[in-house]
């Protein structure tokens, strides 16, 4: 039986590391009834064949949770010349998570999905270590549909989910929101000049950055627009911004990446929100009601992001585009129709209470009861 006086180890791995893992690092550190010894295992490398960080590697040992870096390989959507080299580090990946277990000794693994998740979960069930984890989507992600086998609990985050899960072991919790999401206050009135936040996920989204290439300048004579491109094409709209004609150039703001707790400062600066559909962004933003255009990655497992998309339309804060129908006009487009509707897009979701208010203390609570 655990005491409240030891340290507890509990190795964390997968994606999301931005946004649901981050906010479940902050509960478990406010919590008084065990002292957690925090690990992250996960990839070095951001895109395969790329020598760029991911953003756990970054920002996580800044927060005092130890990196571990995992060689694996990875199941990859399109066969590229890094296709089969991937490929053939996936069974290392296993050997290097057993390693990583029997170093660490974990209480407890939680995974939140992602291709690097799947050794150190199945790793984890062969060495008896009891592991929970937690689905974003509305419906399943791959790797989580393939480990739940081996997993004691599933947390979900959305009722629709459970279909896709044993239901004797899964439970809705919701999505985890930071705490800096959970101390904002909905914003009743547009900001001097307005203020557009463009966002592709921590990596980018070159097809989103495309579309807002064509229609910048228009943009940025009526709007403040703050760009996170992702590093593959940060240094190109760097220089973009550097040759704009100075009466605009200064309303223009471009990033790499956002650490994950400045991440509510820029939302809380938008008006609007331009933005891939991934499970987080949406719940942070029906969260703090933030009217955004939507635009569902095509290619996402079982059509993921266009789910995840249609929950904040019907909660009434967003507008989608499908990938195949954007280009800058269908974009500019939808701008100028949120920036239309704005206010009474908020009047009419001022009341709601979003399904995700008490997640993160919901899904800490289910993993402290495995361990405790």
């Amino acid at each position: 039986m655990l005491k409240k006086s030891d340290i507890v180890p509990i190795i964390l791995t997968g994606g999301h590391a931005g946004t649901t893992a981050y906010a479940v690092v902050q509960e478990l550190r406010e919590r008084r009834n065990v002292s957690w010894d925090i690990f992250w295992v996960g990839s070095r490398k951001a895109v395969e064949g790329k020598n760029m960080k991911t953003l756990e590697q970054r920002v996580f040992p800044q927060i005092g949770v130890k990196f571990l870096p995992l060689f694996t390989g990875r199941v990859q959507r399109r066969f590229t010349f890094w296709t089969i080299p991937s490929l053939l580090k996936v069974p290392f990946g296993f050997l290097h998570a057993f390693f990583y277990l029997v170093k660490v000794r974990p209480q407890i693994v939680v995974s939140f999905g992602g291709f690097v998740a799947a050794p150190v979960v199945i790793a984890s069930w062969v060495l008896g270590i009891p592991v929970i984890i937690h689905e974003q989507t509305a419906v399943a992600g791959r790797t989580n549909e393939i480990t739940s086998f081996f997993a004691k609990r599933i947390a979900l985050a959305r009722r629709e989910s459970l279909k896709f899960f044993p239901k004797d072991k899964s439970f809705v919790v919701g999505n985890p929101i930071s705490k800096e999401f959970r101390s904002g206050r909905l914003k009743r009135s547009l900001h001097s000049p307005q203020t557009l936040l463009i966002t592709g996920g921590s990596r980018g989204s070159v097809v989103l950055n495309s579309a807002v290439e064509e229609i910048l300048e228009t943009l940025l004579i009526e709007f403040r627009v703050i760009h996170q491109t992702g590093e593959y094409q940060f240094e190109k709209f760097v220089e973009k911004k550097k040759n704009l004609p100075k009466h605009i150039s200064k309303n223009y703001e471009v990033y790499s990446l956002i650490v994950p707790w400045e991440w509510y400062k820029f939302i809380d600066k938008a008006d609007i929100v331009i933005s891939r559909a991934g499970a987080n962004v949406v719940s942070e933003l029906m969260f703090i009601k933030k009217p955004s255009i939507l635009v569902p990655l095509s290619i996402a497992y079982k059509n993921e992001q266009l789910e995840n998309a249609k929950l904040a339309k019907n909660y009434g804060i967003a507008e989608i585009i499908d990938e195949e129908d954007l280009t800058g006009k269908t974009l500019l487009d939808a701008v100028y129709s949120i920036k239309r509707d704005w206010v009474s897009m908020i009047n009419k979701v001022k009341n709601k209470v979003s399904p995700d208010t008490f997640a993160s203390r919901d899904f800490v609570d289910l993993i402290e009861g495995m361990v405790l």
